[in-house]
C-alpha cells in the first residue's frame, strides 16, 4: 500500500510488511499510526490504551496479539475493540416491556443467567461471513497491561526505520476465527447466505422462546409494581383490572403529564383571580373618582353659599 501523511503530529508511524499472497504476488507495506487513547469521555483505561489508525482490513485481535508481540514481547497486550464492530442482533429486538427489568433491579440466579444467555445465542442468526473484514481507513483501540506497555508499544515503532525491521502482518498467528480471504472467502459466504430450513426454525424457536419469557417476567413485576405505594405512600386501588400504568416509566410519565396539567390549571385559576383584583381594583378607583367629585360638588356649593352670606355689623 502507499504511504499516506499522518493525520497529526501526535501519531506515531507504525509500518507492516504484508507477506504476497496468491492473489496478489507482491510484497507491500501497511501504515498505521498509533498515539495515547484520549476520547471525549476519559475511562479508567486510557492510559494503558493505544488508538490505533488505518488498521489492516483483515485485522483479528489474533493478529494485532501477535504483531505486538514481535514488537514487545508477549504478556503485554490484552485485547483490541475495532470501531465497526457492533452488539448482536438481538440485543435491539427485546420486548419494549422488559427493558426495564434489569434497571429495576431484579437479581437472577447464576444457572437463570446461564440459560438466559444460551437462548440468546441460539436466537441469533446465523452469521453470512466466515471472517470480517473492516472497511478501509477503519480505527481501533488496543488495551495493554499497564501503561508501561503501552509505552513500550510507542517506542518499538519509532524505531522501525528499515523495511526489514517491519514486523509481518499474520506472522505468528496460531487461530484465525474463519477460512482465509480471497476466492474461498467469497464462496463461503455464497453458502452461509442460504442456512437450512432446520438453521433459521430453531434460531427463530428461540428468539420467541425469549421474548415470551421476558414479557411473563415483564407482567410479573409489573402486577408487583402495581402494589407498591408511590412517594406518597398511597396505593391505587381500581375495580375490574388494571387501570394505571404498568410499567414504572409509564407510571412517572403519568405522573408528570398530571403534574403539568395541575400545574397549567393552577396557572389559569391564578390568572383568572387576577384578573378578578384588576377589576375590583379598576372598580374601586372609578368609585373613590365618583366620591371624590361628590366631594367637589359640595365643597363648591358651600362656597357659594358662604358667598352669599352677609353678616351683620
Amino acid at each position: 500500500m502507499l504511504r499516506t501523511s499522518t493525520p497529526s503530529e501526535e501519531f506515531t508511524e507504525l509500518p507492516i510488511s504484508i507477506p504476497p499472497l496468491p492473489s496478489f504476488p507482491v510484497e507491500a507495506t501497511h501504515w498505521t499510526y498509533l498515539r495515547r487513547n484520549a476520547p471525549k469521555v476519559p475511562t479508567p483505561d486510557d492510559s494503558r490504551s493505544l488508538f490505533i489508525a488505518n488498521i489492516p482490513c483483515d485485522s483479528t485481535v489474533e493478529h494485532f496479539r501477535a504483531l505486538f508481540a514481535s514488537l514487545v514481547g508477549p504478556g503485554k497486550f490484552e485485547t483490541i475493540t475495532f470501531e465497526h464492530d457492533k452488539k448482536p442482533s438481538w440485543s435491539t429486538h427485546e420486548p419494549a416491556q422488559a427493558t426495564r427489568l434489569a434497571a429495576h433491579g431484579k437479581r437472577k440466579r447464576e444457572e437463570e443467567e446461564i440459560q438466559h444467555f444460551e437462548i440468546k445465542v441460539r436466537a441469533t442468526l446465523p452469521p453470512t461471513w466466515s471472517r470480517k473484514v473492516y472497511p478501509s481507513g477503519s480505527s481501533a483501540v488496543a488495551l495493554f497491561a499497564d501503561e508501561k506497555s503501552a509505552g513500550l508499544v510507542l517506542k518499538a515503532a519509532k524505531k522501525l526505520k528499515k523495511p526489514k525491521h517491519y514486523p509481518v502482518w499474520g506472522k505468528g498467528v496460531r487461530d484465525i476465527d474463519a477460512t482465509p480471504l480471497g476466492s474461498q472467502w467469497l464462496v463461503e459466504h455464497n453458502k452461509l447466505v442460504f442456512p437450512s430450513k432446520d438453521e433459521v426454525q430453531a434460531s427463530t424457536d428461540a428468539y420467541f422462546t425469549l421474548f415470551n419469557k421476558m414479557e411473563k417476567e415483564a407482567r410479573q413485576l409489573a402486577k408487583r409494581l402495581r402494589n407498591e405505594p408511590d412517594e406518597d405512600g398511597f396505593v391505587t386501588v381500581t375495580r375490574g383490572g388494571r387501570a394505571a400504568p404498568a410499567r414504572r416509566d409509564e407510571a412517572e410519565e403519568a405522573k408528570q403529564k398530571m403534574m403539568e396539567r395541575e400545574q397549567k390549571k393552577k396557572e389559569e385559576m391564578t390568572n383568572f383571580y387576577r384578573f378578578q383584583m384588576r377589576e375590583k381594583r379598576k372598580a374601586e378607583q372609578a368609585e373613590m373618582l365618583q366620591r371624590f367629585e361628590e366631594d367637589k360638588r359640595k365643597v363648591q356649593a358651600m362656597k357659594e353659599k358662604r358667598g352669599k352670606f352677609r353678616p351683620e355689623t
